[in-house]
């Protein structure tokens, strides 16, 4: 008998700003991973960085909403915004999970390596199939990823997926550091997302 629950993905994170590696790898993880649909859920307070405050969670959600409109299967989600606080993946899944889902959860390079400091990850790994995405072409951080998902193998017998996209190396720390020297984004974020912030004189 075919299975037929919905393929569901989560992908969270800050945001601050959304750029075009974000956008990549969400495609990436819909096309590779079979996805009905995908959550885009960004945070309100990150548990694990420091918050630059040079935007607003809402400012970081409108920016998501103008990165991926268009995007067919894409939710853009305030669910961690409403829920305020800290944001832990846990709870996220939590409220996304039901009998009728399988849910897949992205995660990127340095959130692969950290995992298990998270928030009750050993039930975050029970809910979901986690798969990660490389946004960087250090070869020396390749065998640092195997050896912690085999690690997670080992330990706890579940697999941590690899999307296999070209690596587009722009970080949200290089966006805001280039709009303060004044410098063109144009080729780093989204059309939409380089014109919201200008508008509303973000990161300056």
């Amino acid at each position: 008998m075919l299975d037929d629950k919905l393929r569901v993905g989560v992908y969270g994170g800050t945001f601050a700003p959304v750029h075009n590696g974000h956008v990549d790898s969400a495609v990436a993880f819909m096309r590779q991973m079979k996805l009905d649909y995908l959550y885009i859920i960004p945070t309100c307070l990150p548990p694990h960085k420091e918050v630059d405050f040079a935007d607003s969670p809402e400012e970081r959600l409108r920016m998501c909403e103008l990165a991926f409109s268009g995007i067919d299967g894409v939710i853009v989600s305030d669910m961690e915004i409403r829920r305020g606080g800290k944001s832990y993946t846990y709870d996220t899944l939590r409220e996304l999970s039901g009998e009728d889902k399988k849910l897949f959860l992205l995660c990127g390079t340095d959130m692969v390596l950290t995992f298990d400091r998270w928030y009750r990850f050993e039930d975050i790994l029970g809910m979901c199939y986690p798969a990660y995405v490389r946004r960087e072409k250090d070869k020396i951080l390749e065998g640092r990823i195997i050896a912690k998902i085999t690690e997670y193998y080992n330990k706890y017998g579940v697999m941590f997926r690899r999307i296999l996209t070209e690596p587009i190396e722009i970080s949200s720390t290089d966006i805001r550091l280039a709009i303060k020297e004044g410098r063109d984004i144009s080729g780093m974020v989204p059309p939409l997302v380089a014109q919201y912030i200008k508008e509303r004189g973000l990161y300056v």
